[in-house]
């Protein structure tokens, strides 16, 4: 912060809300507290689960002390299924004992524990397999640090996902619809799907809302929501004039998570790790390539970029 200029965002929240800002691998929390109990939305990826759950008993255990007696973990709130939003559900719920609520629109698919509905298998990814005890759906309130929040349908990069509202304090937590710098990969365009046009809708919605702060599932809470949702929308229409260029983009984000994740693999052998992994494979026709020669692209491209680098048939994260 300098001198003059407006606070910074975290100071800008309401005494009962944390945010609790991760990576790229996993995605943020916010800590809602109403009493003496705590709801978080969201969770991370499955390899920070321990981390996650460390962070959320910090973040609880300093809350007691401000306020003085105990906060118990009440529930886990899920703005999207996304491996990276929804990877620490289970590791939460067994550390603290609590219930699990899921966007209604993903309930028969966690049910059943559909890898490939969900997209973990069909990018790549892991998760450990959880149980849901309730559903949020749109037009529904959510009740999240003693403030209501209305539940917003944001599709676009999840046609599932969910964003808060919080029309009183002026905040939105955006989950991956709507970050400082850009949006999440729309992943429905990948399967042929429509998704450009929910984007652009759901942002649409955004510059609509009264919304002084935003939480997004990724990066700082930022107060320039007008700077934010003028890049959104440029960043949108290039991917929409060319959607190979949103194809290559997708594949480069989804190569560099799988490096955050493993941290380390054969580059020979990519093919053969992600052969369950439909989305990319599709991702690469987009593009007009054979499947190993994209990864290899990929990863060509991501090594130049210094996002990984190689040592010798090891392709290693940067």
């Amino acid at each position: 912060m300098t001198g003059g200029s407006a606070p910074e965002p975290a100071a800008a929240l309401p005494a009962t809300l944390r945010f609790i800002e991760r990576d790229w691998l996993s995605s943020n929390q916010v800590v809602g507290f109403d009493g003496r109990d705590a709801i978080v939305v969201d969770t991370g990826y499955a390899k920070h689960a321990s981390l996650t759950v460390a962070l959320v008993r910090r973040v609880l255990d300093a809350y007691a002390a401000e306020t003085g007696g105990s906060v118990r973990l009440a529930g886990i709130v899920n703005t999207h299924l996304h491996s990276d939003h929804c990877g620490g559900n289970q590791a939460l719920a067994r550390a603290f004992e609590c219930p699990i609520t899921v966007p209604a629109a993903s309930s028969a698919d966690v049910a059943a524990w559909d890898e490939a509905a969900l997209t973990h298998s069909a990018t790549g990814q892991r998760c450990e397999r959880f149980r849901h005890a309730a559903t949020l759906a749109p037009g529904e309130t959510l009740r999240l640090g003693g403030l209501d929040w209305r539940v917003l349908a944001a599709p676009g990069h999840d046609p599932k996902s969910l964003v808060f509202h919080c029309e009183s304090e002026g905040l939105l937590v955006s989950a991956d619809a709507l970050w400082e710098q850009g949006f999440g990969v729309i992943f429905p365009e990948l399967d042929g799907q429509s998704g450009f046009d929910e984007q652009r809708s759901v942002l649409e919605l955004i510059a609509r809302l009264p919304v002084r702060l935003v939480l997004p599932g990724h990066g700082r809470a930022f107060a320039d929501v007008r700077g934010a949702l003028d890049r959104a929308f440029t960043r949108l229409e290039a991917m929409r004039s060319d959607p190979r260029r949103h194809a290559r983009h997708a594949l480069k984000v989804l190569v560099k998570f799988l490096l955050l994740d493993l941290e380390r693999v054969e580059a020979a052998r990519l093919a053969e790790l992600l052969r369950r992994a439909t989305v990319m494979q599709r991702t690469a026709g987009l593009i007009g390539m054979e499947f190993g020669d994209a990864l290899a692209w990929a990863a060509d491209e991501l090594v130049a970029q210094g996002q990984l680098r190689r040592e010798g048939a090891w392709l290693l994260n940067g």
